[in-house]
């Protein structure tokens, strides 16, 4: 790893995985040659196919070599669909909890022509990644969910200051570089400790950036608020499950999860490229799967780790492959079937690069 290159891995996942997170590697790798940066792509075995080859969805050694690199690609997982066998997990929340990615941040935007409920929407949720109701991420060994009566399941939720005050920072920032507007999303009227505790230290962080004005909204409310009046928001942040629906309803607003970037972040220098799930397996080898999701996440990562390893070519790379996706998106040609267009997969990743 080097001031002028990058070390990325590429996991595509399951089911259309194998077609968007191949067109994410071609435009990346576009965009970078005309800026003179060097990313070295190392392809890994993940999800179904690694189980089928290797014995597991996630093999020995993948979290060890991907320490190495800089960052990695990761496509979408089809974990629903594994078979009950011993190696089949879900992979996702294992990476995010090892690397300690702990802030998903996932941009909503609109574009003209595609289906938006809205022309005007603009905002980012930052979703808390690692704690809250998941039971595969809140607790250290054993799982935050169990049943110990056959009539009885108990779920426990887990939030910490810690927590709670670093995803808040990661949100105030963003938001200092943008409109300077942070939504605090929760529902500490009813949940009073848990909730109570991720208002209290976004609002304690809160005050290491007095020029961002901060607000509060329960969830309940802002679940009806995306939908009436999404152009009031600019950067949100909440606790993981409520981030998780709240980020595909947002999702919707602007033509479904087929344009629905993600990025997982944490407090090192190590960032995966993650769209919003949905691995598609009723359309997966059509190839009209959109693949804008995939293509922006990448695009997020390689400006993330420019500006964090001051590498100014990644940053400018990102910001062609942004011109070229805006431009690709305004071509009904080129554009996929859900996004209100008559093209593929192939046409519109050929479009992205052909307008870098």
């Amino acid at each position: 790893m080097t001031q002028q290159g990058l070390v990325l891995g590429v996991l595509e996942g399951d089911d259309i995985g194998h077609e968007v997170v191949p067109a994410a590697v071609l435009v990346a790798s576009a965009a970078a040659e005309r800026h003179g940066l060097r990313i070295e792509w190392r392809p890994m075995p993940v999800g179904r196919r690694a189980l089928d080859t290797h014995g597991a969805t996630l093999p020995a050694g993948t979290l060890e070599t991907l320490a190495k690199m800089d960052g990695f690609v990761l496509g979408p997982i089809g974990h629903r669909e594994y078979p009950k066998v011993p190696g089949a997990i879900n992979p996702h929340p294992i990476m995010r909890k090892h690397f300690n990615l702990f802030a998903n941040v996932r941009p909503t935007r609109s574009y003209p022509g595609i289906g938006c409920l809205y022309d005007d929407i603009d905002l980012v949720i930052v979703r808390e990644n690692n704690e809250g109701f998941q039971p595969d991420r809140n607790v250290v060994a054993g799982s935050g969910e169990f049943r110990p009566s056959e009539d009885m399941t108990i779920s426990v939720r887990v939030i910490s200051r810690k927590g709670s005050e670093r995803v808040a920072r990661v949100a105030l920032a963003l938001a200092r570089s943008r409109r300077k507007l942070l939504t605090v999303v929760h529902k500490n009227t009813v949940f009073k400790l848990g909730c109570g505790m991720f208002v209290e230290e976004c609002l304690r962080a809160a005050k290491d950036f007095p020029d961002v004005a901060v607000n509060e909204v329960i969830v309940d409310t802002m679940a009806m608020r995306l939908v009436r009046d999404p152009q009031s928001f600019d950067v949100v942040v909440t606790t993981n499950m409520f981030g998780d629906i709240l980020t595909d309803e947002a999702a919707g607003l602007v033509g479904g999860l087929g344009m629905a970037p993600g990025l997982c972040i944490g407090e090192g220098d190590f960032a995966m490229a993650q769209a919003t799930h949905g691995s598609a397996p009723d359309i997966a080898g059509q190839g009209i799967a959109n693949p804008y999701a995939m293509v922006d996440s990448t695009r997020m990562m390689l400006d993330w780790l420019g500006r964090r390893k001051g590498i100014a070519a990644a940053v400018a790379a990102a910001a062609r492959m942004e011109r070229g996706l805006t431009a690709a998106l305004a071509d009904a040609k080129a554009r996929t079937g859900d996004i209100k267009g008559s093209g593929t997969t192939a046409t519109f990743t050929r479009a992205v690069i052909g307008n870098l």
